[in-house]
């Protein structure tokens, strides 16, 4: 009989996915700050995780799950991204409130009760952050946006996802008005390292770094780059 998972084991494999599919590795530095616990913490967990065929460490490189750990990360996620669906579309929470909530949610979560939310809202395909849902045999939807840091000045694109979920970010995206949708055009970028200017819709915004790392878009092509996507109002004059 397959051993059961722990709900730190599902919270650790969750976390190194999320970095993974962010940042293409894991380092044990970004897991002591997403899961709030001490260095030590993170190194006994993996190399507990490693033992069991879930992860592979690499000095100096970092934590990446196995074929098994990607698995169980997949589930976890569907059923915290489903949750959040279900806090959003049905409890009426806040975009920007919902993922703290769907962390004490998802391991209570069985696969029968995530079809059943699954089907209850339409089958949607991404959490209200933009980022996909897994489908019940861990199939994930192929992505087609790149980071708003790829875009050079007078380039624009559609926000589609938001890969860092934590409440203080999801404020401050909030108040740019970054949600997935939303249209954003590159105005300037500070090198190296800088603020990136950013016409977001109707209005120039002043986004740090860190902000803008987190930010996937859809870029536009060049013929469309001054129309305004998914609303009603006329296309934007350039000056």
């Amino acid at each position: 009989m397959e051993e059961a998972v722990t709900r730190q084991t599902e919270e650790f494999l969750e976390s190194i996915y999320r970095l993974q599919e962010r940042d293409g590795v894991a380092r044990t530095s970004e897991l002591v700050g997403m899961l709030k616990v001490v260095p030590g913490t993170v190194t006994n967990t993996v190399e507990r995780l490693e033992k069991k065929g879930l992860v592979l460490h690499e000095t100096y490189k970092g934590v990446a799950l196995t074929t098994k750990g990607r698995e169980i990360a997949l589930r976890i996620l569907r059923r915290h991204r489903l949750s959040e669906r279900l806090l959003t579309d049905v409890l009426s929470m806040k975009w920007n409130q919902v993922h703290e909530a769907a962390c004490g949610l998802e391991h209570g979560v069985t696969e029968d009760i995530a079809k059943n939310i699954e089907e209850t809202l339409g089958w949607p395909r991404t959490c209200p952050h933009g980022n996909p849902i897994p489908s019940m045999w861990g199939g994930v939807a192929e992505e087609r946006s790149g980071p708003l840091l790829g875009l050079k000045p007078g380039q624009a694109g559609v926000v589609t996802r938001i890969t860092d979920e934590k409440k203080s970010t999801l404020d401050d995206v909030e108040r740019l008005g970054l949600r997935p949708g939303a249209h954003i055009e590159v105005l300037e970028m500070a090198a190296p390292k800088g603020p990136v200017t950013a016409r977001i819709d109707h209005s120039d915004e002043t986004l740090s770094q860190e902000i803008a790392s987190v930010i996937m878009v859809e870029m536009l092509p060049r013929s469309s780059e001054t129309r305004q996507v998914g609303h009603d109002e006329p296309a934007r004059s350039k000056n």
